[in-house]
């Protein structure tokens, strides 16, 4: 659905919308939270449309990031020793220190 486009009744996003994107990021939701969800993205997008609204002329562009103020962010790039194998594997659920490795749950289908 375009981000210009309302429905009859105002909404932006129909529970027909987010059921449509909760299937493509596979999320099963239940049909409360649909409706929460509907509500939530057109209010996000009603927030958007009024920050484009907001005048900017005369601001200057954010330039935090630029080399000169970057400070530690562009530090060099120098090894330093990892964790051991046991300090990494200290907390981790079903860890195995012989083989070096622990079990996560699946998260792909």
């Amino acid at each position: 659905m375009s981000s210009d486009t309302k429905r009859a009744d105002g909404a932006r996003f129909s529970r027909q919308d987010v059921a449509r994107i909760a299937t493509l990021a596979r999320l099963a939701l239940t049909e409360p939270e649909l409706d929460l969800y509907a509500r939530q993205l057109g209010g996000i997008l009603e927030h958007a449309e009024q920050m484009q609204g907001v005048d900017t002329a005369g601001v200057p562009p954010y330039s935090g990031a630029t080399t000169e103020d970057a400070g530690d962010a562009l530090r060099e790039d120098v090894p330093v020793a990892s964790l051991s194998m046991d300090a990494a594997l200290q907390n981790a659920p079903q860890g195995d220190r012989v083989a070096g490795t622990f079990v996560v749950p699946k998260v792909i289908g």
